[in-house]
């Protein structure tokens, strides 16, 4: 099969991941594998799409593109097995502003807000910035995976009159997807409570070996909404584009009251064009980006555990995502120095993601082998000197 996957080097490009390392970690030679977007092109329809929108040469006022979520859903059905319906459909800029906009139309303020960490710390933010009351009931960790620990999820629910709770689904950042059998115990809980569901589910596309995505609406539609974006599974995060699907009318009728008070209804046309363009066209391109990441998860796993067996590294089931402890061999307050000063590696740390987290780390594998292989070498390096 011919490779369309092509590495990119975003240094100079106003990249977060790249150019943004000297701000984030007083740093700009580093390997960056923290902030999760990927170093690949983009595909080539998405690039021929927006040339030819491009040589009309005038950016004016659009008619909203219904082909875009035509598109949307057609993908849905294909690679997941899940109709959507046309009116379920509303835009959003991301899905971090997305869950904002949730809690902000579906609860008050004070109102409780449920997150399961470690968990995609925007979360947090999220319910803490609009004035909610932030719960959490930590996943556990039992030496080969997580997993959810109903009868806390119930009492917290109960206990703090929980509203609302954020769900991240496959799991960032410990790399889970979740069984039907696990959404649909959680479903129980929050029907019995009369919780609603916001299920980002943004790393949809990236599900691997004989593992599948359960979209949370096809467990419960009524107060449940899905977000979810073609830019994690094709790289477009700077074209602003995402989706809400909300089944519910009532939850619906919320959304839409908000996006009238702030007027916002709709993307720019380079947003809808390149999500079209993917949805229709992409599927090689993502299924080849697929392999390149796990056969980097492989060869990084295999490496650490080869010479540091005491790592805890969670199974990569979906996410592009490595989540690794490296508690056996640095206190949490060694954690950033080893990697930012020993390995000069830029990460995502376990603490930004709370549930005692504190001695994680998450790998972004999204990225060429070369760097996937320095990043080996210079941890191995270090812990050799270190004599573990």
């Amino acid at each position: 099969m011919k490779n369309i996957v092509q590495f990119v080097n975003r240094y100079g490009t106003d990249c977060v991941k790249w150019d943004g390392l000297q701000e984030k970690y007083g740093n700009s030679d580093m390997l960056s594998m923290w902030v999760a977007d990927m170093d690949f092109r983009c595909p080539e329809c998405v690039h021929n799409a927006i040339k030819k929108y491009m040589e009309c040469g005038a950016y004016g006022y659009d008619m909203l593109s219904t082909r875009f979520y035509k598109a949307f859903i057609q993908w849905e059905k294909e690679c997941h097995g899940y109709e959507v319906e046309p009116e379920w459909i509303r835009y959003s800029t991301g899905v971090v502003q997305a869950f904002y906009w949730c809690i902000v139309c579906m609860t008050k303020e004070k109102d409780s807000v449920l997150v399961l960490p470690p968990v995609y710390y925007p979360f947090f933010d999220a319910v803490n910035q609009t004035g909610r009351t932030l719960v959490e009931s930590d996943l556990v960790w039992n030496g080969e995976e997580y997993r959810m620990d109903y009868a806390d999820i119930e009492k917290k629910i109960s206990e703090n009159n929980v509203k609302m709770l954020l769900f991240c689904s496959p799991h960032n950042p410990i790399g889970r997807v979740w069984k039907r059998e696990e959404l649909e115990k959680l479903s129980e809980i929050c029907q019995k409570h009369n919780v609603i569901i916001v299920s980002d589910e943004i790393h949809h596309d990236f599900v691997y070996e004989n593992f599948k995505h359960i979209p949370m609406t096809l467990i419960q539609k009524e107060n449940t909404v899905i977000l979810t974006s073609a830019s994690k599974t094709f790289n477009l995060a700077g074209l602003t584009t995402a989706v809400a699907v909300i089944p519910d009318d009532k939850l619906r009728k919320n959304w839409d009251s908000l996006a009238t008070k702030i007027h916002i209804f709709e993307g720019n046309s380079f947003g809808y064009l390149a999500g079209e363009a993917a949805y229709l066209e992409g599927k090689e391109w993502i299924d080849q980006v697929k392999e390149i990441i796990y056969r980097n998860y492989v060869f990084l796993r295999d490496q650490l555990l080869k010479r540091l067996p005491k790592l805890e590294i969670a199974p990569l089931e979906g996410t592009y995502l490595m989540w690794v402890n490296f508690g056996a061999y640095l206190d949490s307050s060694e954690i950033s120095g080893f990697f930012e000063k020993e390995c000069k590696i830029a990460l995502d740390y376990g603490e930004w993601f709370h549930g005692n987290s504190e001695t994680w780390v998450r790998f972004n594998l999204a990225t060429s082998d070369e760097i996937i292989e320095k990043a080996a070498q210079v941890i191995l390096e270090q812990a050799d000197k270190r004599n573990w």
